[in-house]
């Protein structure tokens, strides 16, 4: 299945849906006390799924373009984000790929929705950059699992850009500040529930800026698996449902092109896995 927080024509309020071809379900109101969010259809386990689904199938919905869309995201108890996960990307920046995952958290302010606006004040950055990635969507708690058991604790996945401030990035020792400016981790517009991705790694993953293709690969490329990246999380903390996990991005980061491609004032991003869908972002520098 398919889900999205949109907004309705009578209400500013995102809210979730079943996303059904061009169409937009409103779970809310599908039943008495069905879920308004994705942590909450998360947080009711598979016999909630099992029952959106059931009532899903027989009900009217809101054509797509009569709605705008929020996070698709929007409260995980946590965004875990891991650097260097493709070797391309890693190399491309001039740095190692240790042994173990490189990993960050991002900020809840930087959580932001396909078609909506982000800005910066050109006085914090002028390098602004883009990075597709695949992102986990955790649905059962996760503690010291197998990687062979590991997708087991997935409940979805959806897109997300990384977008990256590269100059505060390579000045500060720790990553989180670079990447949770307002507005810096765009994600959705949809959740594909895990079911519809049989294999991870094997999903097609691309960037284009302002109508130019800028990053073009695939997700079987990554250093680590997502199974091998759930599992390493897990030894040391537990993942709770819903948690965010963005999972690394291809080569072609506009930091290290010639010249360098950076997010400008008016920049129209659009970062997309197919079969997970596509995810525009649009840019405006303040001062």
């Amino acid at each position: 299945m398919r889900f999205a927080h949109v907004r309705l024509p009578e209400s500013d309020e995102p809210t979730l849906a079943v996303i059904d071809a061009d169409t937009a379900i409103p779970v809310a109101g599908l039943f008495n006390d069905a879920p308004a969010t994705l942590q909450a259809l998360i947080a009711g386990g598979d016999d909630l799924l099992a029952r959106v689904r059931a009532a899903a199938a027989d009900a009217g919905g809101i054509p797509l373009g009569d709605v705008t869309f929020g996070p698709a995201v929007s409260t995980p108890p946590v965004v875990l984000a891991v650097g260097l996960n493709y070797a391309a990307h890693s190399s491309e920046l001039g740095l190692k790929a240790d042994s173990a995952p490189t990993v960050f958290v991002l900020w809840p302010n930087s959580l932001s929705a396909h078609e909506e606006t982000t800005t910066w004040p050109r006085t914090l950055s002028e390098s602004i950059d883009y990075e597709a990635e695949l992102g986990v969507v955790i649905g059962r708690p996760a503690k010291d699992v197998a990687p062979e058991d590991a997708l087991d604790h997935v409940w979805g996945y959806t897109v997300v850009n990384d977008i990256t401030a590269r100059d505060i990035q390579f000045s500060e020792a720790q990553w989180s500040r670079c990447k949770s400016f307002d507005g810096f981790t765009p994600n959705g517009p949809f959740v594909v529930t895990a079911d519809e991705i049989p294999d991870p790694q094997d999903l097609h993953i691309w960037a284009v800026v302002d109508g130019q293709t800028v990053q073009d690969a695939t997700t079987g490329q990554m250093i680590r698996s997502v199974a091998t990246l759930v599992s390493h999380l897990s030894r040391s903390a537990t993942l709770l449902p819903g948690t965010l996990i963005s999972t690394g991005s291809p080569g072609g980061a506009g930091y290290s092109r010639d010249p360098q491609i950076f997010l400008r004032d008016r920049s129209t991003v659009t970062v997309g896995i197919d079969g997970i869908g596509e995810l525009t972002t649009h840019c405006r520098i303040i001062g």
